[in-house]
């Protein structure tokens, strides 16, 4: 394999902690976000300030990696000040490029900042080649972070019909089939996961035990799961809780089960199909899942680029409910 063919190894950094921790376990670049509504994780005690964006900055290029920004939400009509403000602090941060998903963003960023490089975000839902095409003609897009709905055989279509770079998940949140355009959070407690960047808020969050010392778990007003004793509760995310129907007495994930995406089995079939960067989800994990996550993919994509057989580590430990999957990656049926 040739060094022009070899993927970037793409982290997450949900804190200054896991930035530097992400670039010392072998990160080669890292996503981040600022501390408001413009990134899609904005949950409290993650994140960064914009002092802390250009010192991450600095430590990254320190050790020839390279600092994504994460810009990813959609402004309010009338409301981009926070996001114009969010570009200028990343440009004087001196990160790499910029993490879009919205339009007008996107816009910006390339009237005024022509010479940065601007990464379309899994929030823009661009999965066709016609789509991804007018984003790289209108904004001078060089990434495209696709959508966990493609097959390996439709990414490699997609990749020889775009003409940018193209970065896949490889391990993390399966997320939900119509990625960055979730409206449950919005329903339940009035606060936006598009525009807010905020997911379950923990402000609305509450556990109750009833009589029997069983556990529920609520969100605003509604219960997303109930655990017995002998469970471990889990945080109330409402794609990924057991309700009961009127048909199912029983409760059952109606939504999404808890289980991971791992495509480590899959690394020589993506980068054969065209995907020059493998991304690993996780901003709000903790330093402990940065470091073993990123070692272990680490050691893989360094022993493909020697061809030889990637290193596949058990990962199982740190998925959700020890349960790993290769997703709509291995076939549409999947679920």
């Amino acid at each position: 394999m040739n060094h022009s063919s070899i993927p970037e190894l793409i982290c997450p950094a949900g804190t200054p902690a896991a930035l530097r921790t992400a670039v010392d376990a072998g990160a080669d670049a890292v996503y981040c976000g600022f501390r408001n509504a413009t990134n899609a994780r904005n949950f409290p005690g993650l994140n960064f300030t914009a002092e802390e964006m250009a010192e991450g900055a600095l430590y990254a290029h320190t050790h020839d990696a390279k600092i994504l920004l994460a810009i990813n939400t959609f402004p309010p009509a009338g409301q981009t000040d926070l996001w114009k403000q969010a570009v200028k602090d990343g440009v004087n941060a001196g990160v790499d490029a910029f993490i879009v998903a919205d339009i007008g963003v996107a816009a910006h960023i390339a009237q005024h900042y022509p010479d940065k490089r601007l990464h379309l975000s899994v929030q823009a839902g661009a999965s066709s080649p016609e789509a991804i095409s007018y984003y790289c003609r209108e904004f001078n897009v060089k990434r495209v972070v696709l959508p966990r709905i493609l097959t390996v055989q439709e990414i490699k279509d997609i990749h020889e019909q775009i003409p940018c770079e193209i970065e896949a998940f490889v391990f993390g949140n399966i997320g939900m089939m119509a990625e960055g355009r979730c409206s449950l959070t919005n329903y339940a407690t009035g606060v936006s996961t598009n525009m807010d960047g905020v997911c379950s808020p923990a402000s609305e969050v509450r556990y109750e035990h009833d009589k029997d010392r069983n556990l529920s778990s609520k969100l605003g007003e509604f219960t997303i799961d109930c655990f017995s004793c002998n469970e471990n509760a889990g945080y109330p995310t409402i794609c990924k809780g057991r309700y009961t129907s009127d048909l199912r007495e029983e409760g059952y994930y109606a939504f999404e089960e808890p289980v991971s995406l791992n495509l480590s089995g899959l690394l020589p079939d993506l980068i054969a199909a065209g995907v020059t960067a493998l991304k690993i989800e996780g901003r709000q994990r903790s330093r402990a899942y940065v470091r073993e996550v990123v070692s272990a993919y680490r050691r893989a994509v360094d022993a493909i680029a020697q061809g030889q057989p990637p290193e596949l580590d058990t990962l199982l430990a740190l998925t959700e409910g020890h349960k790993e999957t290769q997703g709509a990656f291995k076939t549409k049926a999947w679920r």
